[in-house]
């Protein structure tokens, strides 16, 4: 595996650490995969195997399932149908949130270290707000002093917005934050808001995907992050 990236950071100390939360805190694939699966099983669709889900992620819940969906019927379905599956789905998944979800090794250490050294923590998912919410007070419980997921009327990463919005509530700047993420999608919010932007190798897409959409530094274990 190739080295880490740690180019010199702006600024000696960054006040502020703001997360994506699947594929970068939480391992949350197996328990989206059994909400997908489960769903389209129920109508007669076929079901995916476990790694197509690690595509299928990160762009939103409503993604998701029609990812999942087989294209036929995508073209052709009215889409009450299609946001009826995506309800179905959805209500699932909020009933099973925690079937397989835990932290990657090493998530809980750095997030403690962090806040310990005084530095601000929040999370900007793309997974729906009360499921990010719920997760992260179940399972972080007084870390993070911000979390948000997807909310009406915000659009969802790469779209800038809701991170730059995260900045301004905790009334830090962009040379004072770190954007971290495992994904393309990440990677390109955090340069299009202006932040350093660390890409996670343990997450749900490839090294050389969060390399090529612009990743300041690629880091293969969380306490990696602490050294900025």
């Amino acid at each position: 595996m190739s080295q880490t990236i740690c180019p010199q950071p702006a600024s000696s100390r960054y006040k502020a650490y703001v997360f994506d939360l699947d594929g970068t805190l939480l391992d949350t694939l197996a328990d989206l995969a059994l909400a997908c699966n489960t769903t389209l099983e129920r109508h007669g669709f076929p079901v995916h195997p476990l790694p197509s889900f690690r595509i299928f992620v990160g762009n939103g819940f409503l993604k998701l399932v029609e990812r999942a969906l087989p294209a036929d019927f995508l073209a052709k379905a009215p889409r009450d149908e299609v946001l009826a599956i995506l309800q179905e789905a959805k209500t699932f998944y909020t009933e099973h949130l925690r079937v397989n979800t835990k932290p990657y090794a090493g998530i809980p250490e750095l997030v403690q270290k962090l806040k310990a050294r005084g530095a601000t923590l929040a999370v900007l998912s793309n997974k729906p707000d009360p499921q990010t919410k719920a997760l992260i007070a179940d399972i972080f419980p007084g870390i993070f002093t911000l979390v948000y997921g997807q909310r009406p009327d915000v659009p969802l990463k790469p779209d800038p917005a809701a991170l730059l919005g995260i900045l301004a509530e905790l009334g830090v700047t962009k040379e004072e934050t770190v954007y971290v993420g495992d994904t393309g999608t990440d990677m390109e919010t955090g340069r299009r808001a202006g932040l350093f932007t660390i890409g996670v190798s343990w997450g749900f897409r490839t090294e050389e995907e969060l390399r090529s959409t612009g990743a300041d530094a690629v880091v293969q274990h969380p306490d990696e992050i602490a050294q900025f």
